[in-house]
């Protein structure tokens, strides 16, 4: 009785998941949840190696997962990614967008290509997927957008500069698709991360001492795990979020309450 229950709520059989930047980090945490709780899942990332490790990892497992390797900083990288992904298994139920690019030089020395490529991948590319995949999900009555953002969506701090306003910007993108679908069984999201130690974050992953400092002020007394997004990214993707739509869904220990 509690396994058909526990499956009706949160089983992915049979869904069809898009997960981009999904060959490390968080991603790569998230691909694995999905697949292993029955979706067949597509990985987009730039690097070759470390998608074919993922998805043998994951076919190891009997899960079904295959790779597209794109370059997520252009259009026709994006539209070309979506297209070869949607020909694997099919058109996706779930797209997750965890791509992204960190680059953070002072605000003062912000110059317009470092915005231009920040909001290309972080921003742009998520929004061209959605509209690649939404308007699809939508005639067949259920999707799930899920974004990965950050706490400097919400607050300013490390030098936020532009990747602190893509990841805003893809807060508020997460709140129009949820308007413009969820009434047709779309929903979106976003995850919110604490600190996490991935190559994301290797300037601040090197320094000890600030290391420390963030793990003190998260309340569970640590930073944060790719795998500590598994359950709420699979919560996210299955039928039991169905009313759960528009919102920023922090995973962070407590760390944007302390």
């Amino acid at each position: 009785m509690s396994a058909d229950y526990l499956s009706s709520l949160f089983s992915l059989d049979g869904r069809v998941a898009v997960v981009t930047g999904g060959s490390s980090g968080i991603g790569r945490a998230i691909a694995g949840a999905l697949a292993r709780a029955g979706a067949s899942v597509v990985v987009v990332a730039r690097r070759e190696a470390e998608l074919a490790a993922t998805v043998d990892e994951l076919t190891a497992d009997g899960c079904r997962a295959a790779a597209v390797s794109a370059d997520l900083a252009a259009r026709e990288g994006v539209r070309a990614a979506a297209d070869e992904a949607a020909a694997v298994f099919g058109e996706p139920d779930v797209l997750v967008s965890s791509a992204g690019i960190n680059l953070r030089p002072p605000m003062d020395g912000l110059d317009e290509a470092t915005w231009d490529a920040t909001m290309a991948v972080n921003l742009e590319a998520p929004f061209l997927l959605g509209q690649r995949f939404g308007p699809g999900m939508a005639e067949r009555g259920f999707g799930r957008l899920i974004h990965v953002s950050s706490q400097q969506a919400h607050r300013a701090f490390v030098q936020s500069g532009a990747y602190g306003v893509s990841k805003g910007g893809l807060e508020s993108l997460a709140r129009s698709q949820a308007e413009a679908w969820s009434v047709r069984g779309v929903t979106a999201n976003t995850l919110v991360p604490g600190f996490v130690m991935t190559p994301l974050n290797a300037r601040l992953s090197s320094d000890p001492q600030r290391v420390a400092a963030l793990a003190d002020r998260t309340l569970v007394g640590r930073n944060g795990l790719p795998d500590d997004f598994a359950g709420a990214a699979v919560f996210l993707a299955s039928a039991a979020s169905a009313y759960v739509t528009g919102q920023s869904v922090f995973v962070d220990g407590g760390f944007s309450v302390h």
